[in-house]
């Protein structure tokens, strides 16, 4: 029962940050970034500023949160343990941007305008790259102590992610008209000179 409650909870918890950061989103797109403060989103949002807070510490992890890293090391944990670093990597990140895209495309493609075009957002998502960079070494090298094997995999995802990180600049230029898990594999496939 007391799992069962903390699911609920967490549910409840991860639909209230969805519901804070569309209204975020939607305010940032229509009035802009800097012009937008979080007084403003948490009215339009019909909640108090503490617990607009409570779920986002800062401005910008109102556009820059999301559950990709955790998404992208559950995936690699599941999968066979076939192919190079490279390939298993990349699987990854082109399955988690098909689910990303499948359940709230509009979303990700306003965050990624705004990621793009807000300067102040700009170095935040780096940091936003680096965490999924960890995560991707956590996992691969979980009770692991070889320092080559961390060495290798931290290379490898961070390249993977470089890659992909030029696929979602592109399918956001281009107002998401492209299939993101496939300009995704074209960016790795052109990033390592093979099939992905």
């Amino acid at each position: 029962m007391a799992m069962e409650s903390a699911s609920l909870r967490e549910r409840r918890r991860a639909e209230t940050r969805r519901t804070l950061q569309a209204h975020a989103v939607r305010l940032f797109v229509a009035r802009g970034y800097e012009a937008t403060t979080i007084n403003e989103v948490a009215q339009a949002a019909g909640v108090s500023v503490m617990t607009l807070y409570r779920h986002f510490a800062t401005k910008e992890d109102l556009v820059l949160y999301d559950e990709y890293d955790r998404e992208t090391a559950a995936t690699l944990a599941a999968q066979q343990q076939e192919g190079s670093l490279r390939q298993r990597i990349g699987r990854a990140l082109v399955q988690t941007a098909a689910t990303a895209v499948d359940s709230d495309r509009d979303l990700l493609l306003a965050r990624l305008h705004l990621m793009i075009s807000t300067p102040a957002l700009q170095a935040r998502h780096l940091d936003s790259q680096y965490a999924t960079e960890i995560a991707v070494v956590d996992t691969l090298c979980a009770g692991i102590t070889d320092p080559d094997l961390e060495f290798r995999v931290r290379s490898t995802a961070s390249a993977c992610l470089a890659a992909t990180h030029v696929a979602l600049v592109r399918w956001a230029e281009g107002d998401g008209r492209q299939d993101l898990p496939t300009l995704i594999r074209h960016a790795l496939a052109a990033a390592f000179d093979a099939e992905f």
